[in-house]
């Protein structure tokens, strides 16, 4: 239980004075309810059903002590009316409560998600490497609803015993003999049961593992649906999804019937006891018919309480697994934070301008640091203000590595980041990445329209800075002739378009942003020869107004280049001028020219 009263008390922390009113309506409820039932017998004395003996019994005599100097044609009009007085105004106490429960329990959801949201994309690059995104969907959707769930049945629960002391304190005042009767075969029954939570927490675990197998699952499956498209693999898809669902579907029908199983035992318990309890009472208590079916009524009252408070711990101890899950991301983001939203407004920081020069000195890094092999090797390195640096090798060379270290996205496990001869630490590197402008080699754009994706780095765009960063794109041409032009819709991740069409939108949404330092990672792969061109021929326009670092796939595109880095097997083994290292005809970069040559004239 104690993840339950952890997230008990982030409930209290949330909601404030509003979660103590509803406890509070919650107790009224149950005592009005209570006065209503009291009230019952008094209109069974005042019809001549009830005995005179209703009028010695405690709380029954002194309700009764007002009506006794009234004409019987008045005592029974005010009895009835109020026990309808009473009715009415506990339907509106539940009324109000249910609103009040329901507004605490959707803003809960609220703050959770946020709060769960927030500590994912406060967390460092190096954490999402090392996960995957269909666990944080399934915690993000499935878990927190199970958590939110669990939490609202903590509060049902604690209202139910709230009741249920309540009816106990007034049955025992009534008859304490049969009250502690009942309360001991309750506690029998409750002690019996006790096997039923654990198999709910299991069924829990089980719960989660399987949720998180359909997202990751699905996730998978719509990522790849070309690749099973084209070659065939719906059947083995649908037969992995169709085991999937049956073992869901099971898991959910044996929790089922646990809690079908237990409600049978309370309700024969019920029975039984309900039985025995006539019998005791009429044959050893010689209890008075008037005072047995009021203490029936309130003990038939309270004794399905005893069967819901333990189907809720049933369902609290199956959210469990759950409220662990939640709890352990938190702590894996804790962990890896980086950064405090809620200390700083990022919109609003100044970007830290690039005026001297970006460095590695003496850098290495390794993505797991229980393995011996490093994605970086003593990178030593000085990418001057205002230049256009190239940085090439065969795949695996640690190319995107390195720029993800240059952007702070990830840090050195020895040696540093330096800009403008003063090391990146976290503190700087909010600033720093404001400016600094990506494109990566695979383009991502959101399902929204152009416009729309456009205004997600600079939303104080004017159109004409939009259609000036569209034109250095070379994009402004096929976005005037899309239907809707900057209001085009362009599907889930950008699918409306093509591959080049997409490098392009997202370069320009790029260049809007006007960072100091825009990086290119393979950013003009998927585009035409006379497309590149035009691309390769705006990026020459730009040196001297901005750093531009591009990891490139056609050598020949980066014959302008300042200087040209290679890299192979995380180190950096040639640095030079391009004419320089294309004439080193021992060198990697000449070698990789000559290759790329060959692979040109073949036919």
């Amino acid at each position: 239980m104690k993840p339950i009263l952890l997230y008990f008390k982030k409930l209290h922390v949330f909601a404030g004075a509003r979660l103590y009113v509803n406890m509070l309506l919650g107790l009224l409820i149950s005592f009005f309810d209570s006065l209503g039932i009291l009230l019952i017998l008094p209109m069974l004395s005042l019809i001549g059903f009830a005995d005179s003996t209703v009028t010695q019994l405690p709380i029954i005599s002194d309700l009764l002590k007002p009506l006794v100097s009234l004409p019987a044609s008045l005592s029974l009009p005010l009895v009835l009316g109020l026990y309808v007085t009473i009715l009415t105004l506990t339907g509106l106490l539940q009324r109000n409560q249910s609103v009040v429960s329901v507004g605490i329990h959707q803003g809960f959801i609220r703050f959770l998600r946020l709060d769960t949201y927030r500590t994912l994309i406060e967390s460092d690059w190096s954490f999402f490497l090392k996960k995957r995104s269909s666990d944080f969907q399934h915690i993000l959707t499935s878990e927190l609803a199970r958590v939110s769930q669990g939490t609202q049945l903590f509060l049902s629960l604690v209202q139910a015993l709230i009741f249920t002391v309540i009816q106990i304190a007034l049955a025992f005042l009534l008859s304490p003999i049969l009250t502690v009767m009942v309360l001991v075969s309750g506690l029998l029954l409750a002690a019996f049961a006790r096997r039923f939570v654990g198999r709910a927490k299991q069924l829990g675990n089980r719960t989660s593992e399987l949720s998180q197998n359909y997202f990751l699952g699905i996730n998978e499956h719509f990522h790849g649906m070309k690749e099973m498209k084209s070659n065939r693999m719906e059947q083995s898809h649908l037969n992995w999804f169709q085991e999937l669902c049956v073992r869901m579907e099971q898991n959910m029908v044996q929790f089922t019937r646990l809690q079908a199983t237990t409600q049978v035992y309370y309700r024969l318990a019920s029975a039984a006891l309900i039985a025995v309890f006539v019998y005791v009472s009429l044959q050893v208590f010689h209890v008075q018919t008037g005072q047995m079916l009021l203490i029936v009524l309130i003990l038939g009252r309270l004794w399905p309480r005893f069967s819901s408070i333990q189907s809720n711990v049933e369902q609290i101890y199956s959210s469990i697994p759950a409220f662990n899950s939640v709890m352990k991301l938190k702590a894996e983001c804790e962990a890896a934070r980086e950064l405090n939203l809620q200390s700083q407004a990022l919109q609003n920081i100044e970007p830290l301008p690039l005026e001297e020069a970006l460095e590695c000195r003496n850098v290495y890094f390794r993505y797991n640091r229980n393995e011996g092999t490093c994605a970086l090797r003593n990178i030593n390195l000085r990418i001057p203000s205002g230049s256009l640096t190239a940085i090439v090798g065969k795949s695996g060379a640690g190319k995107s590595t390195l720029i993800d270290m240059l952007m702070g996205m990830i840090q050195p496990e020895r040696g540093e980041v330096v800009v403008d001869g003063k090391q990146l630490t976290p503190e700087r590197l909010t600033a720093f990445r404001a400016s600094v402008s990506y494109v990566s080699q695979d383009p991502f754009l959101f399902h929204a329209t152009i416009r729309e994706n456009m205004l997600l780095v600079k939303p104080e765009a004017t159109e004409t800075e939009i259609w000036d960063a569209l034109r250095f794109s070379a994009s402004d041409e096929f976005v005037q002739q899309l239907p809707q032009g900057l209001d085009t819709v362009l599907g889930d991740r950008g699918i409306r378009l093509s591959g080049g069409e997409r490098q392009r939108i997202v370069l320009a949404r790029a260049i809007l942003r006007q960072p100091s330092i825009l990086i290119l990672d393979e950013a003009t792969s998927a585009l035409d020869l006379e497309n590149e061109a035009k691309i390769r021929t705006a990026i020459d326009q730009l040196k001297g107004k901005m750093t531009i670092i591009v990891i490139a796939h056609r050598l020949s595109t980066i014959r302008n280049a300042d200087q040209v880095l290679v890299m192979e097997q995380g180190e950096l083994i040639q640095q030079g001028g391009y004419q320089q290292l294309s004439s080193d005809s021992k060198g990697r970069f000449s070698k990789l020219l000559h290759m790329q040559a060959d692979q040109t004239l073949q036919p």
